[in-house]
């Protein structure tokens, strides 16, 4: 769409009248409205990467490893800043146990990339008729590291990690989640605070559209009312997961037809990304009056997203807070374990920069819980062919227990809370 002359623009706007205006532009999109809820927000700096780094080699160190590997993706931003997207053209970064960081990247994508290295780094391109591979075991064995054990990042495609062994005879090439899991999954005062912006957007977003939802109307419109919302808020929309009826039984959706109307289940699963971080939360209302079997799961799974929360205590093992919501909804008579109707799929996931992040709240997790860890608590109840409900709000833990990032709704009278 052209711009108009901002001139031209006052014109318009003189003549369509105040009350035209308003009835065009949403609230919250209004020349008068208020600042963004992103305004003002403390993106990652400088000194908290550096610190990442730090805590890395530190790990390197203690683990016996002489260097770490990811290639593009959320790891490779959240130590050198340097976002990309994956592709056949291999995009490096190498953290050794000491010194400066290695990026290892295609010739004629190195303008683009550097633009958000974020760290000193050796940047060592490749041209197309190159090895990738090639030219990061040279930068290794430039810092004598290329006989040691190189840890690659658990999500590295399998072409790469196969890439780099060939390249690397005399190295062992190993798993190196133990750093990348050590750094990633206890969250800084700085990335907890990102979420919190992130969540705090989508519960208004969620708000905003419960409230415009109307008859009629399908899971691409009430999306849409939800993007539009997140995007005026400054930020970036992560998903927008919308069921109704029937569809709410199948944790992630059904392509049979669906269509709001009066006694419908609506399940809304969406989130958002602030600053690379993400958000994730569910809400469940009925469109019109409950029937009383809509109310008594509603409450169950409310109850059960209680139990997961009050089970998330510091020291605990991760899989006993799926252990407890499925003994909890099995003293109820659902499931038992993952059978329907009941909960057919874990209780929570890691969070942060990536929606789902290691490790799960699942019953055969034994990691500890630890003050930093974030997680998602969705404990939700499916019944096939009938309806589901889902109320998922995630957790950042602390010294003391347990804190939401955002309130869980108390009642189906109030489904947004």
């Amino acid at each position: 769409m052209t711009a108009l002359h901002p001139l031209r623009r006052r014109e318009l706007l003189a003549s369509l009248g105040a009350g035209a205006l308003a009835a065009a532009v949403p609230a919250w999109a209004r020349p008068d409205a208020p600042r963004k809820m992103t305004d003002g927000v403390a993106l990652i700096g400088p000194a908290e990467r550096q610190a990442r780094l730090e805590r890395a080699q530190a790990l390197m160190v203690k683990l016996g490893l002489s260097a770490i590997v990811t290639e593009a993706g959320s790891s490779m931003d959240y130590f050198t800043g340097a976002q990309w997207s994956r592709s056949e053209r291999p995009v490096l970064a190498i953290i050794p146990r000491e010194g400066q960081v290695g990026m290892v990247m295609p010739k004629f994508e190195e303008p683009s990339i550097r633009q958000s290295l974020s760290v000193p780094a050796e940047v060592r391109p490749w041209e197309e008729d190159e090895n990738p591979y090639a030219i990061a075991a040279g930068l290794l064995a430039d810092r004598k590291l290329a006989s040691g054990t190189i840890g690659v990042e658990e999500t590295t495609r399998d072409f790469i990690v196969e890439g780099l062994a060939q390249a690397l005879p005399s190295a062992k090439v190993a798993s190196g989640a133990a750093v990348f899991r050590g750094c990633r999954m206890i969250k800084t005062p700085a990335e907890i605070a990102l979420m919190q912006v992130a969540a705090d957007i989508t519960v208004a977003a969620l708000r905003h559209t419960h409230a415009n939802v109307r008859a009629g109307m399908g899971p691409k419109d009430i999306a849409a009312l939800m993007s539009d919302f997140t995007v005026a808020q400054g930020a970036r929309v992560s998903f927008n997961l919308i069921l109704i009826g029937e569809a709410s039984a199948y944790p992630h959706g059904s392509r049979q037809p669906q269509i709001v109307s009066e006694g419908q289940v609506v399940l809304m699963d969406c989130g958002c990304n602030v600053g690379g971080y993400e958000s994730d939360i569910s809400r469940t209302f009925v469109f019109g009056e409950p029937t009383a079997r809509q109310r008594k799961v509603w409450n169950d799974v409310a109850r059960g997203q209680q139990v997961a929360f009050e089970a998330a205590q510091i020291g605990a093992e991760a899989g006993s807070v799926d252990r407890a919501v499925r003994a909890y909804y099995e003293s109820l008579g659902w499931g038992p374990r993952y059978k329907l109707p009941g909960l057919s799929h874990r209780t929570g996931h890691g969070i942060g920069m990536d929606g789902h992040e290691p490790v799960n709240f699942v019953m055969s997790e034994t990691t500890r819980l630890a003050p930093g860890m974030c997680f998602s608590d969705e404990p939700g109840i499916y019944i096939p062919g009938e309806f589901g409900v889902r109320l998922e709000d995630c957790i950042h833990l602390t010294p003391q227990g347990p804190k939401w990032f955002s309130e869980p709704p108390k009642s189906l009278d109030k489904p947004m809370g």
